[in-house]
């Protein structure tokens, strides 16, 4: 076997291992199993090596798999599965890419939002169907250690109520006033068409029940006045959408979890494009920002930030630890100790 097939065998290996070990245990213990057991297969991951590096993210793979059919078995059935559907396999992840669209990470995005004047202009990079460009239309329910705060749209509770843990001492949010939303994907998905709902709701790891409920809620919302999305490369695109916002409106760009997704060059023009726009707010683990900014912020630094944890940043300021999917939010300080949530605390 050529070396470098061996070497991509043993990247799949060693990524499908990290992610059996790290990502998944405390979210879906069936996606770690698989996961594992690829990590532990050579020729399952010889499979998986045939797919772009781009493409072949344990999420991506997993769902691809069950959407062409494989049920919820164990890792020998899967495995099996896979070497009998291969070419299928490789073609369709060749053909998708991973979009985490969760609206609960609006509950992560919110303390970010609350420090902006209205209305605002709304502008998301790796959008997906845009559920994450409605935080105006859903409801809040935060726990705090000083008891919960609630927050809804001014109609009234919202059809999804988001359910996010806040530790530490509250701040003031509100609602932000959104006027015009709009997003860029590679692939946008329409929240209005069946089968792009139904490849988002299979996008959930299993063991997630409640993201995929709360996934066809904001679906509803999203179909009720769709944003405007556009294909295609942000760098490209990001300044000429932007162009097009009120000019009487603040324009915020939002990269929530995407920039892990991006070639570097392309990460630092986003970046400069957003900030030469407007605000800016991302949510991405601290070594992005660090590497974004020349250098570790004074309050990310890679010896004591939550482990798991994203960065919730305005403006290049980092302001939060959150969990990636907006299950947490606690503002930075000192003395933290972060628990990643398990899978029951996100749905």
């Amino acid at each position: 076997m050529p070396d470098d097939t061996q070497s991509q065998i043993a990247d799949v290996q060693t990524r499908y291992d990290r992610f059996a070990q790290v990502e998944a245990p405390h979210r879906s213990p069936l996606y770690a199993q698989w996961a594992a057991g690829v990590a532990a297969d050579p020729g399952a991951a010889a499979v998986l090596a045939r797919i772009a590096p781009t493409h072949r993210q344990p999420p991506l793979v997993f769902a691809v798999t069950r959407m062409l059919g494989c049920g919820l078995v164990g890792y020998a059935a899967w495995s099996q599965w896979l070497h009998r559907h291969a070419e299928t396999v490789v073609a369709e992840c060749g053909a998708r890419g991973v979009q985490t669209n969760e609206p609960l990470r609006c509950a992560a995005l919110l303390p970010a939002l609350s420090r902006i004047a209205g209305p605002i202009a709304l502008l998301e990079v790796g959008a997906s169907a845009g559920l994450c460009l409605f935080p105006d239309r859903y409801s809040y329910r935060y726990a705090t250690d000083a008891g919960p705060v609630a927050l809804d749209p001014p109609d009234g509770p919202s059809a999804l109520v988001l359910q996010a843990r806040w530790r530490g001492a509250p701040e003031p949010l509100r609602l932000p006033e959104v006027v015009w939303r709009a997003g860029i994907d590679l692939q946008p998905r329409d929240a209005r068409d069946e089968t792009d709902r139904a490849w988002l709701t299979g996008l959930v790891w299993p063991g997630e029940h409640g993201r995929a409920a709360r996934i066809r809620t904001a679906l509803q919302i999203a179909a009720a006045d769709p944003p405007h999305l556009i294909a295609g490369d942000a760098v490209q695109l990001l300044p000429a959408l932007a162009a097009q916002a009120p000019a009487d409106a603040t324009l915020v760009v939002t990269t929530p979890g995407v920039l892990a997704h991006v070639p570097r060059a392309g990460r630092e023009q986003i970046a400069a494009a957003a900030g030469a726009a407007g605000r800016w707010i991302t949510m991405d683990a601290p070594g992005l920002h660090a590497a974004l900014a020349g250098a570790w912020h004074p309050a990310v630094q890679a010896a004591d930030w939550p482990d798991g944890a994203f960065a919730l940043a305005l403006d290049g300021r980092v302001l939060a630890a959150v969990d990636p999917l907006g299950a947490i939010v606690e503002p930075i300080g000192p003395g933290r100790e972060w628990h990643p949530p398990t899978a029951a605390a996100r749905a």
